[in-house]
């Protein structure tokens, strides 16, 4: 095709058709210009498929990662209302309830004491950030959630560092100098495995009598109401961002279908 064109322009020179030539030249770099776009337009599409497949693998991780923080954030809610209601077990006592099994009321006092920290399965968002691709999710309402829950996750990891903080204090310290440790925690351990680990011991009710005269304790008990409460409500919130999350990726995800 070249050689076709060069031979034409050959040609109009030799026979001194300058006019004609003239006009063959502007048409040959209209023709240039017009494929050099169409080049240029090829590959800017091409560009925005690998972009698009790449974004949607994104998604499809984070929604995996969804799936999962949901299942996790229910264990944890679980576990957050258990310690609530342990918590408000032991404040009865402090307020005149009386201790008919001390092997239960141990359980609870362990359930506070045994508290976790929360963290979320995040990965593929980690992932984005670190790697500055987050400007590859395209929808806005994605990446608004996805950093909302960023933000409401160091929220909840600050409230975790509060009640840290107060259960050493509060808690931990009273008890590690008021009681032997290692017979209810042999107790919650028999427990917990259903005899597979630790010791049925008896324990003793002075040391637990000793522990509902101190003041500084019973605080702590109702700290952990409050603040696993908080903890709580930070957890549904943060799951309904999970769901909100999943419905809208299921949308993107159904346009590349």
């Amino acid at each position: 095709m070249i050689k076709f064109f060069r031979h034409i322009r050959q040609n109009m020179i030799k026979e001194n058709r300058i006019s004609k030539y003239t006009l063959y030249a502007i048409g040959e770099i209209i023709l240039v210009v017009i494929g050099i776009l169409i080049a240029l337009q090829i590959n800017n599409t091409n560009e925005l498929s690998k972009q698009r497949n790449l974004e949607l693998h994104y998604l499809k991780n984070i929604k995996t990662d969804l799936i999962l923080n949901i299942k996790h954030l229910e264990n944890y809610i679980d576990a957050r209302e258990t310690a609530i209601n342990s918590a408000n077990e032991v404040i009865a006592h402090y307020e005149g309830k009386p201790i008919k099994d001390l092997k239960a009321f141990s359980r609870h006092t362990v359930n506070i004491y045994t508290w976790r920290k929360f963290f979320q399965i995040n990965n593929t968002f980690q992932e984005l950030m670190n790697s500055g691709n987050l400007a590859l999710i395209s929808n806005d309402s994605i990446k608004d959630i996805l950093l909302n829950m960023e933000s409401l996750y160091k929220l909840m990891k600050d409230g975790e560092a509060h009640f840290r903080y107060d259960s050493e204090v509060l808690l931990y310290e009273p008890s590690y100098n008021m009681m032997d440790m290692n017979l209810i925690v042999q107790n919650y351990m028999y427990y917990a495995s259903k005899g597979a680990v630790g010791e049925n011991r008896e324990l003793s009710e002075k040391e637990f009598q000793n522990m509902l005269k101190d003041i500084k304790q019973k605080n702590g008990f109702v700290m952990a109401v409050y603040q696993f409460s908080e903890m709580n409500v930070q957890f549904n919130e943060m799951k309904n961002m999970c769901e909100q999350l999943i419905v809208l990726i299921d949308k993107e995800l159904i346009k590349n279908d």
